[in-house]
């Protein structure tokens, strides 16, 4: 361990050091991603899961040894194991795994090792890491930076979650929620936002504070914090940071930011506004550019979107990275996975998913849906995330779904957590002000929803579960002559 500002840290093994590296659950988007670098790398990579997948079978493809099923066989032969917070001790594998005397990794630990030799773009915030590390992983590709990217979800336009590049240079989404991005070297830090969540683990806001109070000083001296001075949380952290010595941009829409964005204009996916670089704490980074407006240009669609594009804009500045070409690969980004995609459409009705499962992400998620909509309705099939975060935000989240013309909400999803006496999806809709409320059997909402919609409406389905499968069920619903358009 080596000590930075007033955070230790992490210090991960070497390549050579992990030997043959078994991933548990390497089916899962997080796991995946490290794996898919680590055979890049040229590292001998195993894994299992519970149950077969795309994931996986991809895996396979470029070298992996697979299995589905877990057993204490499956390793056997490695010297590295790797497990997720969602491992259990009682795992088969992981149990063999410590009675051998194996290095275990947590998964932030295993990525950490993987992007030992780069320089590290880490991007952390309560909301918008995946969209935004994807836009950055998108940027630089399209700028010529050949990055090394990991993603916690497929970035649509490259087919992948993650990749080995040759640039030297790797952009990476840091989980917040288990502390787990504290085990990152990051040479530059985007911080999108900063609110309470995750109390599960960290218990009250003020821990979850203090974790990314303890993220910024990971970064070096000649090193960059990148955050959003629209959100007090993130303005906050940004504020103190320079006032450390910190080299910090900020960005969004507030008059004082180094990279400030005006209001910009939407027609259905296409987003457009312009961004002013006013230098600031920022001058030392903005290289040869000169303060000035630039054009951007989105195929997504939200001003959320837009201030996740300004967080590029900073890191490519950062980076010295040509911001013409920059916000020219920008204008290509076309999307990640689960974030406002495109499921399909029937009956001149749309479908799109979403994963936002806090109330802020729900909020940003149905303002991008009407501007997608226009005059036309949004129907909202939500599904909350864990019980805990239920009890938290109830009102919030009634206060977000209103922002629909039409809701139904399904049973929590558990995830990680066991159930908890008197709290249920109905916390939630006895604060809604629109229909439908509270649906505790998923088909007959889909029914519901696809007889109220129209052509030119909008079904979102909404949420961190499994509430995404229903994507498919509403667009061959609503085929089948389900809908009324």
């Amino acid at each position: 361990m080596t000590e930075t500002g007033s955070a230790t840290m992490y210090t991960p093994p070497t390549l050579a050091e992990l030997g043959r590296v078994h991933f548990i659950g390497m089916g899962g988007a997080g796991m995946s991603a490290i794996a898919r670098i680590m055979v890049g790398q040229g590292l001998a990579v195993s894994g299992s899961d519970a149950k077969d997948s795309a994931g996986l079978s991809q895996l396979a493809t470029l070298g992996a040894t697979v299995y589905v099923g877990q057993a204490a066989a499956n390793v056997a032969a490695v010297d590295t194991v790797v497990v997720s917070t969602a491992i259990r001790e009682d795992n088969p594998e992981l149990l063999a795994a410590r009675a051998a005397g194996l290095r275990v990794l947590h998964r932030s630990e295993a990525l950490a090792a993987a992007m030992a030799d780069d320089t590290v773009v880490a991007v952390a915030g309560t909301h918008g890491k995946t969209t935004t590390t994807s836009m950055i992983t998108v940027m630089l590709r399209g700028a010529g930076v050949d990055a090394s990217f990991a993603v916690g979800g497929t970035v649509q336009g490259l087919g992948v979650n993650a990749a080995h590049g040759a640039a030297g240079v790797f952009v990476a989404e840091a989980d917040e929620s288990d502390a787990s991005f504290l085990n990152y070297r990051p040479k530059i830090a985007v911080v999108t936002n900063l609110e309470a969540d995750h109390l599960d683990y960290y218990g009250t806001p003020e821990a979850v504070f203090a974790a990314f109070g303890q993220f910024v000083t990971l970064i070096p001296r000649d090193g960059t914090l990148v955050a959003c001075a629209d959100d007090a949380g993130s303005a906050d952290l940004a504020a103190r940071a320079a006032a450390s010595g910190i080299n910090t941009i900020t960005y969004g829409f507030a008059q004082d930011a180094d990279v400030r964005l005006l209001p910009g204009s939407h027609d259905g996916l296409l987003t457009t506004a312009s961004i002013v670089l006013q230098g600031s704490q920022a001058t030392a980074s903005m290289h040869d550019v000169e303060p000035g407006t630039l054009a951007l240009r989105l195929q997504v669609p939200g001003n959320h979107n837009l201030s996740n594009a300004a967080a590029a804009v900073a890191v490519a500045l950062a980076l010295g990275v040509d911001t013409g070409l920059a916000l020219t690969a920008l204008g290509t980004f076309s999307g990640a996975a689960r974030r406002f995609e495109a499921k399909g459409v029937a009956r001149g009705v749309a479908v799109y998913d979403d994963y936002a499962h806090h109330p802020t992400e729900v909020t940003a998620a149905l303002l991008a849906a009407r501007t997608v909509a226009g005059a036309h309705k949004v129907h909202v099939l939500f599904q909350p995330h864990l019980f805990s975060r239920t009890a938290e935000f109830a009102t919030e989240f009634a206060q977000a779904l209103d922002l629909a013309d039409t809701v139904a909400v399904l049973d929590i999803y558990a995830a990680r957590e066991d159930p908890v006496a008197g709290v249920s999806s109905e916390l939630i809709t006895r604060s809604l002000t629109k229909p439908f409320g509270y649906a505790p059997d998923p088909l007959a909402a889909v029914a519901r929803l696809c007889q109220g919609a129209v052509a030119g409406d909008i079904i979102l389905t909404v949420g961190a579960g499994d509430v995404t499968e229903f994507g498919p069920i509403l667009v061959a619903t609503l085929a089948a002559g389900g809908g009324n358009g």
